[in-house]
C-alpha cells in the first residue's frame, strides 16, 4: 500500500529528550481534572433536575440526548474555533460559556430552557475538549504524546468518579441545581489557568471560504487517515458504548439485583480506570496499533463472553475483561488524531475525527438495540464483538503506524 505523506513536523514541539510530561500539568491536566469534575457533577445531576422541573421521562432522555447533539453540532465549528482565536481563547471561552449556562439554569423553572442549555453545555464541551487535544498535540514530541493524552484520559476518569459524590453532597444542602454552580465555580478555575498560562502560537488554517467547505476538504485531503484511523476511532467507540448497555442489561436479564448489577459493573469501571498509564506507556513503546488491536480484540472477547456468564462472578470475570481492554485505549482516540493531523488545518482536522469518533459513539447503542430488537439480547452482544473483529482485521491490514513513521523521520530505532 502507498506510504502516507510524511507529516510535518509542529512548530511548537521540544525533542523528545527535553521533553518532560510534567510540563503539561498546570495548562492541560490541572484544567481537565477540573472540567472533568464539574461534567461528572452535571452528567449526574441533569435527569434529576429535569425531573424536578416536571418533565416526564421521554422529555428527560431528550434533554440528556440534546447534551450529545450538542458536541455532535459543534465538532466542525469547534475545529474552526481553535484554528481562527487558538487554543487559549477556545478553552476560555469555553469555560465562560459554562458558567453563563449555569447562571441561566438557576434563573429559569422551565424545560424548554433547560433543554436549550443542555444543547448549548453540549457545545461548549465539544469546544473545550478539541482546544485541549490541539494543544496537547502541538506542543508533545509523538514518543510522549500517549502518555500525556491517556493522562488526560485518566483524569476524565477521575472526575466522573469525583464529580457525582461532590453533586450528591451539595444537593443535600443546596438542591441540585448546585452541580451546575459547582461546574461553573471549576469552570470559572480552569479558565483563569488557561488565560495565565496557555500561550497561543499561530495555527495555520485549512482552505476554504466556510466551514462546509474546509470540512470537505479535510475529508479529501486525508481520506486515508479517515478510512483507517478514522474507522479504529468509530469502531472502538461502538464497542464501548456497547459495554456500558450490555453489562446492566445482561445482570438484569439473569434476575440480578440493582446491587449485585452495580458491583459488577463498578469492578469493570474500577480496572478501567487504573489503566490510563500503562496504556500510554505501551502506545509510546509498542505503538499506536498494538494498543489499538489490544484494546479492541479485550473488548470484543468481553462482549461475545457475555451470553455464557450465568452468575455475578462469571458476569464479573466478564466486566473486568472488557474493562482492561477499555482502560488499554484510554486517550488512543486523541492520540491516533493528534498523529494523523496535519500542521495546516489542525483545528479542522481534529473537528471532523472527533465527529467521527462521536457517531461512533451514538452508532453503537443503536446497533446493538436493533439486533436485540430482531434477535436477542445474547445475539446482539455476539454480533456487537463481532463488528470490533471484523474492524481489528481492516486496522491490522490498512492502518499505518504513525510511531514507525515518526522514528523513521527523526533517524530513530523502529518500534520494536
Amino acid at each position: 500500500m502507498r506510504e502516507p505523506p510524511p507529516l510535518p513536523a509542529a512548530s511548537n514541539q521540544p525533542a523528545p529528550g527535553d521533553f518532560r510530561l510534567r510540563s503539561l500539568f498546570i495548562p492541560a491536566f490541572l484544567p481537565s481534572l477540573l472540567f472533568g469534575i464539574g461534567q461528572g457533577a452535571v452528567v449526574l445531576a441533569m435527569p434529576l433536575y429535569a425531573k424536578g422541573l416536571g418533565a416526564a421521562v421521554p422529555t428527560i432522555a431528550l434533554i440528556v440526548a440534546l447534551r450529545g447533539i450538542g458536541t455532535m453540532v459543534a465538532d466542525i465549528p469547534a475545529g474552526v474555533i481553535v484554528s481562527r482565536f487558538g487554543e487559549r481563547w477556545a478553552m476560555v471561552g469555553a469555560s465562560l460559556v459554562l458558567i453563563a449556562t449555569a447562571v441561566v439554569t438557576s434563573l429559569s423553572d422551565s424545560t424548554l430552557v433547560f433543554a436549550a442549555v443542555s444543547f448549548v453545555m453540549g457545545g461548549a464541551w465539544a469546544v473545550f475538549q478539541l482546544a485541549r487535544m490541539s494543544y496537547v498535540a502541538e506542543r508533545t514530541p509523538m514518543e510522549w504524546r500517549g502518555r500525556a493524552l491517556s493522562t488526560i484520559g485518566g483524569l476524565g476518569r477521575v472526575g466522573n468518579l469525583i464529580g457525582p459524590l461532590l453533586a450528591g453532597y451539595l444537593a443535600i444542602w443546596f438542591g441540585l441545581g448546585a452541580a451546575f454552580y459547582l461546574q461553573a465555580v471549576l469552570g470559572g478555575a480552569a479558565a483563569l489557568v488557561l488565560f495565565f498560562v496557555i500561550d497561543d502560537v499561530g495555527m495555520q488554517q485549512a482552505h476554504g471560504s466556510n466551514v462546509y467547505q474546509r470540512f470537505f476538504g479535510i475529508l479529501r485531503d486525508h481520506r486515508e487517515a479517515f478510512a483507517t484511523g478514522g474507522l479504529a476511532a468509530v469502531m472502538l467507540q461502538v464497542l464501548r458504548n456497547g459495554r456500558q448497555i450490555i453489562l446492566p442489561l445482561w445482570g438484569d436479564a439473569l434476575g440480578f439485583d440493582l446491587t449485585t448489577i452495580s458491583w459488577v459493573y463498578s469492578a469493570s469501571n474500577l480496572v478501567d480506570s487504573l489503566m490510563f498509564y500503562p496504556a500510554g506507556y505501551a502506545m509510546d513503546r509498542w505503538g499506536r496499533k498494538f494498543v489499538v488491536l489490544s484494546s479492541m480484540g479485550l473488548l470484543s472477547l468481553g462482549m461475545v463472553l457475555v451470553p455464557v456468564s450465568y452468575n455475578p462472578v462469571t458476569l464479573a470475570l466478564v466486566g473486568l475483561i472488557a474493562g482492561v481492554g477499555n482502560g488499554l485505549g484510554a486517550g488512543i482516540v486523541q492520540t491516533l488524531g493528534a498523529d494523523f493531523s496535519p500542521t495546516v488545518g489542525r483545528g479542522e482536522f481534529l473537528g471532523v475525527w472527533r465527529l467521527l469518533s462521536d457517531i461512533g459513539g451514538s452508532a453503537g447503542p443503536a446497533i446493538l438495540g436493533a439486533i436485540a430488537g430482531a434477535a436477542t439480547l445474547g445475539t446482539a452482544s455476539v454480533a456487537t464483538g463481532g463488528i470490533g473483529v471484523a474492524g481489528m482485521i481492516v486496522i491490522y491490514l490498512a492502518m499505518p503506524e504513525p510511531l514507525q513513521r515518526d522514528r523513521r523521520q527523526r533517524g530513530r530505532p523502529p518500534v520494536p
